[in-house]
């Protein structure tokens, strides 16, 4: 709709500013009165030739390599500009200067190609600038499906990951037949409802992304005993700031996938802190086990990824490991 209205005013200024200027460099009112049929002819002939070109959209044959089509188109309208340059002249008397004659007849001739060539001129510049103008868009809209598309991915990646890990640790309550089964099994139904009501969403607000961690971290604080201390702090200027969902999951599940222990003391801090609109994110946990398996790496990397397509050049995301103590520093830009 936008791009037709554009068209529509494009059109409008040809025809009743830029046209009518253009005529006007030739005496009208002297062809009007000895050659009324030519200068009406001419008229018609400049608004078919703009519309003409308009309509056949000759650059995009010629991107197109329709070669054939648009030597045809211009044999044609190259065919029209030469008979409108001969134009039949007004009867002539007997003693008229014919070296006038000759001379006006000459300009005429020009004149008709000069117009000719401006019309040609402007109606391709507009539509090599609108096929540009299409191509970029065409680019633009590839470049955001398949973004789209790596961004499924990346979320289908993490989503049973995620499972697989919850999963886990409501197997191990239940072998041990802890009274907590039940707590933990009413905390994984509410992961549940948000995973199927808002992980197809682009975004959603900093609060319910939140409430869902808490779910998460309270469901994985119940099979662990008092050697493993979990705090978990937030600090938001504004609940309802957008974040794309799951987003911070991975590095949380990799805190306590291993940075818990039912032996020794160690201690998981998860921070989440939202300020004049951007999110700073903090984990640190003690490692209690060494990575055997790349699962952890592939999560970060996904997530990197994600963060690039979402919020590129607005974010920065650095992992540590000092000592004992591995540390995850993430900050986005949101608005």
């Amino acid at each position: 709709m936008k791009y037709t209205t554009i068209n529509i005013c494009i059109n409008l200024l040809f025809c009743l500013v830029i046209l009518p200027l253009i005529i006007m460099l030739v005496p009208v009112d002297k062809w009007l009165e000895h050659n009324t049929a030519f200068l009406i002819t001419l008229i018609f002939y400049l608004y078919f030739t703009y519309f003409v070109y308009r309509k056949a959209k000759l650059p995009s044959l010629l991107m197109h390599k329709k070669y054939v089509h648009a030597a045809i188109l211009m044999v044609i309208l190259i065919g029209i500009t030469v008979m409108m340059s001969h134009f039949p002249f007004p009867p002539v008397e007997n003693n008229a200067d014919m070296h006038l004659f000759e001379a006006r007849k000459h300009i005429r001739i020009q004149t008709v190609w000069f117009f000719f060539l401006i019309v040609t001129g402007f109606s391709l510049s507009i539509e090599l600038t609108y096929e540009l103008f299409r191509q970029i868009l065409l680019k633009q809209e590839i470049e955001a499906e398949k973004n789209k598309a790596e961004l499924a991915l990346y979320k289908a990646q993490i989503n049973p990951h995620f499972l697989f890990n919850t999963l886990n640790a409501l197997y191990g309550l239940v072998l041990t037949k802890s009274d907590k089964t039940e707590s933990a099994f009413i905390k994984f139904s509410e992961i549940l409802k948000y995973m199927y009501a808002y992980t197809t969403s682009e975004t959603i607000p900093i609060s319910k992304e939140i409430d869902y961690i808490q779910q998460y971290v309270d469901l994985q604080s119940l099979r662990l005993n008092k050697h493993t201390q979990v705090s978990f702090e937030t600090q938001t200027d504004d609940e309802q700031i957008l974040i794309p969902p799951m987003i911070l999951i991975t590095f949380i599940e990799n805190a306590f996938k291993y940075g818990t222990s039912s032996d020794e003391d160690c201690s998981i801090l998860i921070r989440i802190i939202i300020k004049d609109g951007n999110l700073i994110f903090r984990t640190e946990n003690a490692i209690m086990r060494n990575k055997k398996d790349n699962d952890s790496a592939i999560g970060i990397e996904n997530c990197r990824k994600r963060l690039e397509l979402l919020y590129p050049g607005r974010f920065t995301l650095s992992t540590s490991k000092i000592e004992n103590l591995y540390k995850v520093q993430l900050t986005i830009q949101l608005r």
